[in-house]
């Protein structure tokens, strides 16, 4: 009997065990590790497009203009459009600063046009008209990034292509002239990374060319030309959208 109750003893407590094995938690799954923070290591190309306002004024330093139009110098607020585009590089480091290079071409018109009465001639008038139809520039900018979030500076070299004009309104003369100009530029902006390749930008931009000599023609006397100082600035402000390649998650 004894042997008998030790025996189903044994059994009930093998087959508690196999049963309560049976009924144990399954393991939890996998969980994978968390994603890398953003990174704003990549390369990017966009669009941009905004306006500007700046100033353009004209010197006639060496007589071209003045002998025939009765005026020597014109002080122009000038203003208007750009749109473009950009392509660029950035490298983050430290670990949320940020530096890189970009190239940026704008086209459009900012310009404006002044008029100057004529004394001692009724009713003529003198109109000098300048327009920059592109600028482009060649930066370097470092910036501190916050996740997603980019403040930058920025500064470097930069171009626009003029074109001027000054004539009466009689035509009794209409001299033009056209130039590439070299200068600087020196700006800022912010920057936010929408989703994980695409980000929009708001940035501003002073373009400074300073006093630079610019040759006018009049096409209604042959022969007669020469150096005109115009000195010239620009202040552009843009909002912009870029694709990044290569962007971390």
């Amino acid at each position: 009997m004894k042997t008998t109750l030790l025996a189903g003893a044994a059994f009930s407590l093998l087959t508690g065990s196999v049963f309560a094995a049976d009924l144990s938690v399954p393991p939890l799954p996998y969980a994978p590790p968390p994603p890398p923070p953003f990174t704003w290591t990549s390369c990017y190309g966009g669009l941009r497009a905004g306006g500007g306002v700046g100033q353009s004024d004209l010197t006639d330093i060496a007589g071209v203009v003045s002998p025939t139009s009765g005026f020597s110098a014109a002080n122009v607020n000038v203003s208007g459009w750009m749109a473009g585009g950009q392509l660029g590089c950035d490298y983050q480091f430290a670990p949320s600063w940020v530096v890189g290079i970009e190239g940026a071409v704008t086209g459009g018109d900012i310009g404006a046009t002044s008029n100057f009465a004529l004394a001692p001639f009724p009713g003529d008038t003198a109109t000098y008209k300048v327009t920059t139809d592109f600028l482009y520039s060649a930066t370097a900018r470092v910036g501190y990034a916050w996740d997603r979030l980019l403040l930058y500076a920025k500064g470097g070299v930069a171009g626009a292509g003029n074109k001027y004009s000054a004539f009466d309104s009689f035509q009794t003369y209409n001299f033009q002239g056209t130039e590439n100009r070299v200068g600087w530029t020196a700006g800022a902006g912010v920057e936010w990374a929408l989703w994980e390749d695409w980000s929009v930008r708001l940035e501003y931009g002073y373009f400074g060319f300073g006093a630079q000599n610019v040759t006018f023609t009049d096409s209604t006397i042959t022969g007669v030309s020469g150096p005109v100082s115009i000195k010239q600035n620009i202040q552009l402000i843009t909002l912009g959208v870029n694709f990044h390649a290569y962007a971390g998650p």
